[in-house]
Parts: structure tokens; C-alpha cells; sequence
């Protein structure tokens, strides 16, 4: 039991690190486009998002693939701005609903990124033990309920934007991607500094 909350734990607060909030911004521009009654399409995509996440971790604690880190700091801005751009461009218009499948592949895309970039903290925290997969399993249920905690606030903010501030869903989609935007361009230039 004890392995079990340490890995959960880990997973938890893997996307509720706030000097990593790169997890973070990518759920938020993964969800704003979403209102309350879309519930069930944003779970799939959060599970996706997981589930590509999780492949990467697995892939790459079992040694199948090793991706250079520099790649992958520089990839994971560039998913959050793709996002959060596609969000710009998009709002308010009705092409979102028709495309599930291309989203859901994208997203599961974005996912193997994002996932990898924390590949080799886990295969560190996973070093000495000889199978990976329950702590993969507890550390992925960590991240996905860390996910769905963070999806809420961005639902209940988003609906407090439109509610009581009266934004229209094409306005506060825009705003709160333009505001992302601001925060990865910042990270993006230092990965590309870097790299």
C-alpha cells in the first residue's frame, strides 16, 4: 500500500508541479474550448492525453525508446502553443465538433510527448524495481486524477468567465489562449536557446 501512495502521489503531483506548469497550460488550452456540457468528450481526450502519456513512460522505462531530452523540451511549448493557436483560430466555430477523430490522434500524439519528457525521472524512481508496470499503473492514475481536478477548475472558471462577466465562449477561448500563448512563447525561446 505504501508503494501504491508513492507512485499516485508522484503522478498527483507530476502535473500539479508549479515550477513544471507546462502540464498544466497544455490542459488548459486542451479544455477552455469545452463548456460543462461537453463532460464526456473532454474525459476522452483527458484519457488520451493519459494514455499517450503513460505509453511513452512505459516505452521508455522498458528501454524501447530513448528520445534525446533537448528534443522533447523543445517539443512540449511547441505542443501547448499548436494548441492554444488551433484554439484561437477556431473559436467559435462549429468545424471543432466534426473532427473527434483528429483531435483524439493528436492529442494521444501530444500525450506521447509530454510523456517522455518525464521519462527519465521515472525510470529513475523506477530503477530498482523489477516490474514497472504497477508503478506505472498507480502513477498514471495519479496524473489522470491530478488531470480531471485541473479540467474542473478550468470548467468552473470558464464558467464563472462567461457566467457572471458575461464572455462570450468564442471570447473566452481566445483570451485564455492569447494568455497561454504569452506564458509558452517564453518557454519555448529558452528551449530553443538551449538546444
Amino acid at each position: 500500500m505504501d508503494t501504491f501512495w508513492f507512485y499516485f502521489k508522484e503522478g498527483l503531483f507530476h502535473v500539479l508541479d508549479w515550477n513544471a506548469y507546462d502540464h498544466i497550460l497544455f490542459l488548459v488550452v486542451l479544455t477552455v474550448p469545452y463548456l460543462f456540457s461537453n463532460w464526456k468528450r473532454l474525459l476522452t481526450l483527458v484519457t488520451v492525453f493519459t494514455i499517450g502519456h503513460t505509453l511513452a513512460l512505459g516505452l521508455a522505462a522498458y528501454g524501447v525508446i530513448s528520445v534525446k531530452s533537448s528534443w522533447i523540451e523543445l517539443l512540449i511549448p511547441i505542443t501547448i502553443l499548436i494548441t492554444a493557436l488551433f484554439n484561437v483560430f477556431t473559436a467559435g466555430k462549429s468545424a471543432r465538433k466534426e473532427k473527434v477523430s483528429l483531435y483524439l490522434v493528436t492529442t494521444l500524439f501530444f500525450g506521447l510527448i509530454h510523456g517522455l519528457g518525464f521519462s527519465t525521472y521515472f525510470k529513475m524512481m523506477t530503477a530498482n524495481t523489477d516490474s514497472k508496470l504497477m508503478p506505472l499503473l498507480e502513477y498514471t492514475l495519479g496524473i489522470e486524477v491530478a488531470q480531471i481536478a485541473i479540467v474542473l477548475v478550468v470548467l468552473i472558471v470558464s464558467f464563472i468567465g462567461q457566467s457572471v462577466l458575461r464572455f462570450s465562449l468564442r471570447d473566452w477561448v481566445m483570451v485564455i489562449s492569447s494568455v497561454v500563448i504569452g506564458m509558452v512563447i517564453p518557454i519555448l525561446m529558452k528551449s530553443v536557446g538551449a538546444f
